[in-house]
């Protein structure tokens, strides 16, 4: 297990993305579940830096990678206005571009690259996104 505290700062999500890389690589992943990792950590970061820390002058995103054989567990906590990205509605992306609503796409995106995706707002303890990949360990 490792953690980071990282400044809710968009300047800051290469050094999210890199530490969610640097944990996928370390375990074993292929290339594509690290792309996808590295995706969903992009999105998920830049949804709390919006959306939990709008008008705010600072805030930290805590970020915790566990990892188990076949398993890699990103756990990001905020202490934000609260963003439950778990309820935001599929898409209807057969829909006409012109007749979609702006937004929404990255949450669809992260759940299309990961496996698992859970929200707990947990009082004084704040916000708890916790995103899972499984996948085969390389030989």
């Amino acid at each position: 297990m490792r953690t980071a505290i990282f400044p809710a700062k968009f300047d800051q999500l290469d050094s999210m993305r890199q530490f969610a890389i640097q944990a996928a690589t370390d375990i074993g992943m292929d290339e594509p579940s690290v792309c996808a990792v590295e995706m969903a950590m992009d999105e998920a970061c830049s949804n709390i830096i919006e959306h939990a820390y709008e008008g705010m002058e600072t805030g930290d995103i805590e970020c915790t990678c566990e990892m188990d054989d076949g398993t890699l567990s990103i756990i990001l906590r905020d202490h934000g206005c609260s963003f439950d990205v778990t309820a935001i509605p599929e898409p209807d992306i057969s829909a006409a571009l012109d007749d979609r609503p702006i937004g929404g796409l990255g949450v669809f995106l992260m759940r299309q690259l990961m496996d698992d995706i859970k929200y707990e707002r947990m009082g004084e303890l704040g916000n708890v996104l916790t995103m899972v990949k499984h996948f085969k360990p390389r030989k």
